[in-house]
Formats: structure tokens, sequence, C-alpha cells
């Protein structure tokens, strides 16, 4: 069962929260401000991470920075009333995985949970596939039919992000931050390298493409 930890202030989201995660056969945990989120991370095993932007102590931004300095993986959604697109814009570029606005719809919350959960159960098995492609992270190998390729670490990482999260935008900032370390003499440019590389050497997949989103990043989409 996955243990899902709500970080919201306001006690009757909290309770609404808890009631829908448990009818749909999930554990949750409960945090009436960032510094008590950040506790229980440390503390307990926690599968995905739900919280609001306008919290005491530390608000949703500084959550979600600091949980990644520490686990990059973990999926994380916020829930919150601003519906500003600055407001999303910043929770993606901070690290959150999916962003819902308040009042919420019931089901789509579950649906969203689920999806965050399976992305995130894709990398504890370290396989992925998409179509009639698939991902293999222990031997950074990609199989498309008959077709077997090994690619360098990097680009395996790259590509196996991006298909991850199909449509979802990553700007070359984070991608550095994840597969680059701090003190690396690389910049923004060479995340553009290994994406050219990569479209090269897929330019005929018939399962997905790279996009370049001008002024943000990148993105993958299924065919």
């Amino acid at each position: 069962m996955a243990t899902i930890l709500i970080a919201e202030d306001e006690k009757n989201i909290q309770t609404l929260f808890t009631r829908l995660l448990k009818q749909a056969h999930y554990h949750s945990l409960t945090a009436d401000n960032g510094i008590e989120a950040l506790a229980i991370i440390e503390e307990q095993q926690v599968d995905l991470l739900i919280l609001d932007i306008m919290m005491p102590e530390m608000d949703g931004f500084e959550v979600v920075e600091m949980v990644r300095r520490w686990n990059p993986d973990l999926p994380i959604m916020m829930v919150t009333a601003k519906e500003a697109v600055t407001d999303k814009k910043r929770s993606f570029l901070s690290g959150a995985d999916d962003y819902l606005v308040k009042p919420v719809d019931e089901t789509e919350f579950i649906l969203r949970v689920q999806a965050l959960l399976r992305r995130s159960k894709i990398y504890s098995e370290k396989r992925l596939t998409v179509n009639q492609t698939t991902l293999n992270s222990e031997s950074f190998t990609i199989q498309t039919g008959g077709e077997q390729w090994e690619l360098p670490k990097k680009e395996f990482m790259l590509l196996f992000k991006l298909l991850s999260y199909p449509n979802k935008i990553f700007t070359r900032q984070q991608l550095m931050e994840e597969f680059w370390e701090r003190d690396s003499h690389s910049d923004e440019r060479t995340i553009d390298t290994h994406i050219k590389k990569l479209r090269k050497k897929f330019a005929d997949n018939p399962d997905f493409d790279i996009i370049t989103v001008r002024g943000l990043g990148y993105k993958a989409v299924k065919k």
C-alpha cells in the first residue's frame, strides 16, 4: 500500500484528501506546515507528496526545492487555490510533477494520484515501455522491434526522464541539475548536444518524438 503525505494547513482539506485516499486504498500522513512535512519525509517512507503552496513556516515552493535536494524522484503534486500561470510555472520549475487547482474534482484528484504513483513505479522497476519501444535502465539499452541500442548513460537517462513524463516540459536547468554535478564545467548547451544526438539516433522511431519548446526546454510526445 502506497503512503501519501498531505501537507496542508486547512483541516477540512486535509480531512477530504485523507478520506478520498482511504477510499482508494492508500495510506495517508498529514502535516500542517512545510517544516512538519520535511521532518516526516526524513523519518518515514513516503511514496507521494501532496502539498499546498501557501502554508505557515515554509511555503510549498521552498518545500519542493528542499525535497528535490534529497530525493529527485519522489512524486510531488501541488494542490492550491493559486491558479495564475506564474504560480504554475514556478511550481514546475521548483520540481513539482503535477499541479491541481482548488476546489478539486474528486475523481480527477485520484486519477492524478494514480498516474504519479504509476510513473514512480516505472523508476523503481528500472524499465519503461512506450508502445513498441522498451528502455532498460540497468543496461542503458533501448529495444524497438528486433533492434537494440546501448546508449551512453547521460543520453539514456535524459531520454528515460522525458519519456516517463510524456508531454511534460523540462527546462534545460532542471535537466542539468538532475544529471550533471553542480561543480561540473558543463553548461545548458550540453543538454542541447545530447538531445541532438538522441534525435539523430531515433529519428525513425515510430513511438516517440522529442520536441523543443521554445524559450523553455524539451518534452517527449508519444506518436
